[in-house]
């Protein structure tokens, strides 16, 4: 790899570190506000509303300059809603704000990608930057979780300024003030990546314009043969990835009895289980063979229905010796159980999302390609975050929310291998005919 890719790797973990961590310290403030529970999971849809609302202009915004300073610049916008849900403004609306620099971040983020690789290397390079990414969401998630936990809190809250009064006096704003400090080692990585060269045509200012052409990006990759059925698994994964999330933290209080602090760390679990999926099928499978693994989100999603049946309660209270410490079986069990989740989750994604980034490159532009399947992507996680928000307004017990979410995505699974055989038939039976014509 060039040594270029190593300062993005760099630039998104930190910023994607900070994001993860910001997540669990405004669920907090949340639950210090005694907001209602409903509320919890319309963070993240708060979070993603700007991918789909913005999703014509970022593109272009992102291929109108060099993409080290698009990410600057977006990550500074981060920083912005990162101190504003400190100055008392709501946590949906902060968090907004975080969502409306992430949104315009993600199109240069991977964009650059296929600037700076060539295609044989973007899914060691997609299976690097998502096992990194899942790494800080792994690190950022138990680093949140630390960040409220009584001992730290109560160390960082020792701090004094003297003869000023920072304002700072509960948990989640002590955690808020460390985040802001990743944000700013995150924009210092920023300003070190370096310009591609890469030259796009003068893009579109005109927003009748960005929206006609992004409808048009949008109709060429759902028409492509290949891009649709790689983006109509991204776009499943993330939906049902963002969704998992807080089915996770809900499961870890009603089944096994944890509180906040000790669910993130369940959290952390799948995402440290996506990171050595998406690490092994970087390693493991070429860009050509990437369809060959769709058969694992239908395995993800059945494993998925056996934790509605998974309590502490079903197993003897046993303590396992792991040599530095002890965990309880049921713990155990259940960290080995998530993990393999989340490998499969890993597994499958990496290769579906370095061939819809070769098919967007080739079709269209780097950002606008990306923000095509960002649009796509958290327009899922806003329908299936909504979908749980209701179910859980409506009292509907977790272990029926895990079967419905499992069952949903071994169908949706499914149906999409049956279209991509389909396609091959087609695409098998169009070459048969064009050599019998020769």
């Amino acid at each position: 790899m060039k040594p270029g890719f190593y300062t993005i790797m760099a630039a998104q973990f930190f910023s994607s570190l900070a994001d993860n961590a910001l997540l669990i310290a405004a669920i907090a403030l949340l639950y210090q506000l005694q907001a209602p529970a409903w509320m919890t999971p319309l963070l993240k849809l708060f979070f993603v509303l700007s991918y789909v609302v913005l999703a014509a202009f970022v593109g272009a915004f992102a291929d109108s300059r060099p993409k080290g300073k698009v990410m600057f610049m977006t990550n500074t916008i981060k920083i912005v809603g990162c101190m504003a849900m400190l100055f008392s403004t709501h946590p949906l609306m902060a968090y907004a704000i975080v969502g409306f620099g992430a949104a315009a971040y993600s199109p240069a983020k991977y964009g650059i990608l296929t600037e700076l690789l060539p295609p044989e290397k973007l899914v060691a390079a997609n299976g690097w930057i998502e096992g990194l990414t899942v790494g800080s969401i792994i690190l950022g998630t138990v680093f949140g979780g630390m960040l409220i936990s009584n001992q730290l809190s109560t160390f960082l809250l020792g701090f004094d300024i003297p003869f000023f009064d920072t304002g700072v006096d509960t948990a989640p704003e002590s955690a808020i003030c460390i985040i802001a400090l990743v944000y700013i080692i995150a924009a210092a990585f920023n300003l070190r990546i370096p310009d591609t060269g890469a030259v796009y045509p003068k893009q579109e200012s005109n927003p009748i314009r960005l929206i006609k052409d992004f409808e048009h990006c949008f109709r060429t990759l759902w028409q492509d043969r290949l891009g649709q059925i790689s983006l109509a698994v991204t776009t499943l994964f993330w939906g049902a990835g963002a969704t998992l999330q807080f089915i996770v933290l809900k499961w870890a209080e009603s089944a096994l009895g944890m509180t906040l602090s000790q669910g993130a760390i369940l959290q952390a679990v799948v995402a440290f289980g996506v990171a050595g999926g998406a690490v092994w099928a970087a390693w493991r499978v070429p860009l050509k063979k990437s369809l060959g693994v769709l058969q694992f989100g239908v395995m993800m999603g059945a494993l998925v229905m056996v934790m509605a049946i998974y309590r502490k309660d079903l197993l003897p209270n046993i303590q396992v010796d792991l040599g530095f410490f002890q965990v309880p079986l049921y713990l155990l069990i259940a960290y080995i159980f998530l993990m393999t989740i989340g490998w499969m989750s890993g597994y499958f994604v990496v290769p579906m999302n370095a061939l819809l980034q070769h098919r967007g490159h080739v079709l269209l532009s780097a950002g606008h390609s990306i923000a095509v399947q960002n649009f796509n992507e958290n327009l899922s996680v806003l329908g299936m975050l909504c979908l749980y928000s209701i179910l859980i307004w409506l009292d509907v017990p977790i272990s029926i929310v895990i079967l419905l979410f499992g069952s949903f995505v071994c169908v949706i699974m499914v149906y999409i291998i049956r279209w991509h055989e389909r396609n091959q038939a087609e695409y098998d039976s169009l070459h048969l005919i064009g050599e019998h014509k020769h």
